[in-house]
């Protein structure tokens, strides 16, 4: 079965540098491999980012392709820059959101704490799915209860995934490129 080209942005956390063990950098080589167009950009002061300085990468990198379906796939702190953008929020077709911090957790570090300042969960239009795993440090009580439930996002729980990064045993992820090609597959942990 051939598809047609779709165009990916990528967009990593806070403290990643695009390591080779991470399951965007993984992702990012397999979509290519398929003939897809890839945007992974390394975001700016990636250890002490600045929340306007990620909203203008955003803005840069998420230029809608004048063809073919645009998918958003954002980790950790980007689900929050995702959130925060708004209007200035690129138009994808599909948006993954990837085991966002929650609100307590992010304000509490002061590298990322204006990150979670004005974060409005009652915001109308995100359409997009959750994915999340169950102990996550940076979410404890739960990715649903901050985000799916507040902004009725379609939730996949990962049992066991924790942060859902190299760490917990997220590098190639094949549910997530298996996502990537079919909208309608349900995202489960490593395999």
């Amino acid at each position: 079965m051939t598809t047609a080209p779709k165009t990916f942005l990528i967009l990593h956390g806070f403290q990643n540098h695009r390591p080779a063990g991470h399951w965007q950098h993984w992702l990012a080589g397999e979509l290519r491999a398929r003939g897809h167009e890839v945007r992974h950009p390394q975001l700016p002061e990636p250890d002490a980012p600045v929340l306007d300085d990620w909203l203008a990468a955003l803005e840069k990198h998420g230029e809608r392709p004048a063809e073919g379906e645009f998918v958003v796939l954002a980790h950790s702190l980007s689900v929050l820059l995702w959130l925060r953008a708004g209007a200035r929020r690129p138009a994808g077709d599909r948006v993954l959101l990837v085991a966002p911090p929650s609100p307590g957790v992010t304000a509490s570090i002061p590298e990322i704490a204006a990150f979670a300042d004005g974060l409005d969960l009652a915001e109308e239009g995100v359409a997009a799915r959750l994915v999340y795993g169950d102990g996550d440090p940076y979410c404890p009580e739960g990715a649903d209860a901050h985000y799916g439930t507040p902004l009725g996002l379609d939730p996949d729980l990962v049992a066991g995934g924790g942060h859902l990064n190299p760490d917990t045993g997220f590098g190639p992820w094949p549910a997530v490129l298996r996502w990537c090609e079919n909208p309608e597959t349900r995202i489960v942990g490593a395999e």
